[in-house]
């Protein structure tokens, strides 16, 4: 049991906590701050998920951000509020922070091959984070708008 607590609920657990703190940042306010640290708390088990399943850490943030995007448009029609905020603050875990200061890094000390190395997979990082999150709300859009359609032909 030790073993699910130190890899799976404790990171998800810090992870909840570290976006209601990012959360205050957004100006998000009550309610909305647990649902905010929900959302991280849920891309984070995705992602770990994603990972001991032998995925790819880029996969895995692309499967991450689709779970976190889903999320976010479920709370944000329940509340009636933007998603911008709950897709974002819930986001902030999966950010590839260091491999945008080791990508630095490698640039300034010269080291060419690792900088491009590094680059490409922070690149890949972000975007499957934002591919991910993007393809949650078009599909939704998308969706709505057909039922839009058939509704206004009955």
């Amino acid at each position: 049991m030790e073993g699910i607590v130190g890899t799976y609920i404790l990171p998800c657990l810090w992870a909840f906590l570290a976006c209601m703190g990012f959360g205050l940042v957004f100006n998000i306010r009550g309610f909305g701050l647990l649902i905010c640290g929900l959302g991280a708390g849920l891309g984070w088990l995705v992602y770990l998920v994603a990972m001991a399943q032998g995925t790819g850490d880029i996969a895995a943030a692309f499967v991450a951000a689709i779970a976190i995007g889903a999320y976010s448009e479920i709370m944000a029609r329940v509340r009636r509020c933007p998603v911008t905020g709950y897709l974002q603050v819930a986001l902030l875990p999966l950010v590839p922070g260091a491999g945008i200061y080791y990508t630095m890094s490698y640039c300034v000390e010269g080291q060419t091959d690792l900088f491009l190395a590094t680059l490409l997979h922070t690149l890949g990082m972000a975007a499957a984070l934002s591919v991910g999150a993007m393809l949650v709300s078009s599909v939704l859009r998308i969706l709505r708008r057909r039922r839009e359609v058939r509704e206004s032909k009955e």
